[in-house]
């Protein structure tokens, strides 16, 4: 069980990290003009590569334990293998972060600044707002603020796929193995 939880969490992380790490290094300049389509192809992205949950609990069942898993171990692996792919998706942003030297939260404060500008926000709650967002940019600074946060991010993707995973692989009339004759 470990060695598929360990491939599948190195498959879903390098598909979300290299994803990530696509995206910022040769979409940067579109990824700060329409950041809420970047967190959708974002977070697809996760959902497709951690997929491979679903497909390693599956084989988990069928070929280790003769076709039958419960619950609570199913979800297990699943979170299992959502650190896993969550650690490498951290690297790969880390690594992001260090190739590019890119500033993010500072790119992303002056951006959500000027959104709150353009939807007609007031002066005076407009520098409210930029010293908030200031103080978030500090803080993304610290790697002990960052790391945690970047991985967060892939976080309730994984605890959705393991659930469902979970849920539907305990049954085990549900895609049962077909031994090849």
């Amino acid at each position: 069980m470990l060695k598929r939880i360990f491939l599948a969490g190195l498959i879903g992380g390098c598909i979300s990290g290299g994803f990530l790490l696509a995206t910022s290094v040769f979409g940067r300049d579109s990824a700060m003009q329409g950041h809420e389509y970047g967190a959708l192809f974002g977070y697809a992205a996760m959902l497709v590569a951690l997929s491979v949950i679903f497909v390693a609990i599956k084989r988990q069942r069928d070929l280790a334990q003769g076709g039958v898993i419960k619950f609570l171990p199913a979800f297990g692996m699943g979170l299992a293998i959502t650190a896993f792919a969550g650690v490498f998706y951290v690297i790969a942003w880390e690594i992001t972060l260090a190739i590019t030297g890119w500033d993010f939260a500072t790119e992303y404060m002056n951006a959500m600044v000027e959104a709150k500008i353009a939807d007609g926000m007031p002066e005076a709650e407009i520098e409210a707002y930029r010293a908030e967002m200031q103080g978030f940019a500090d803080m993304y600074q610290n790697p002990v603020f960052r790391l945690p946060m970047t991985f967060i991010e892939i976080l309730p993707v994984g605890v959705l796929v393991s659930l469902i995973s979970a849920g539907l692989l305990r049954n085990s009339r549900f895609m049962p193995h077909k031994p090849v004759v």
